[in-house]
């Protein structure tokens, strides 16, 4: 079996967002797989996905300072600065990430680990709704 759905985020703010339940709603069939994958794909280049831990907000708060740094606006080198300073930086962070996940489903669920969850990150200021493929196959 494969199905495949569509999930339309509402705008972010730039961060590092969970959606681990917003996905596991977007896909009904979800519930009725015991053994399967879920890929999930983000279709934009500003915007990435990863799975990681889902507990502490400080997670969240250090991604955001460390891919600041590792990435940041206003450097001398960028020659993309058409659609902003947060638009190319968002381009490399997005990359540095990537754009899907693979997740494994077991007994009507994604089978992550206890402190598992699936984050949007949004790298820039005003990115605007996010589409994501959702396609499950058992």
């Amino acid at each position: 079996m494969i199905a495949q759905h569509e999930l339309r985020l509402d705008p972010l703010p730039r961060g590092f967002h969970l959606i681990t339940r917003e996905v596991e709603r977007a896909v009904p069939e979800l519930g009725g797989v015991d053994v399967g994958l879920l890929h999930v794909f983000v279709a934009h280049t500003s915007a990435s996905l990863t799975v990681n831990e889902n507990a502490s907000p400080d997670v969240r708060r250090d991604f955001t300072s460390w891919f600041d740094r590792a990435v940041p606006e206003h450097a001398d080198y960028w020659t993309h600065t058409f659609e902003g300073p947060d638009d190319m930086p968002a381009h490399i962070k997005a990359s540095l990430l990537g754009p899907s996940l693979m997740l494994p489903v077991r007994a009507g669920r994604l089978a992550l680990g206890t402190w598992q969850g699936v984050y949007l990150c949004e790298h820039r200021d005003a990115g605007g709704s996010r589409r994501l493929v959702l396609t499950l196959q058992s």
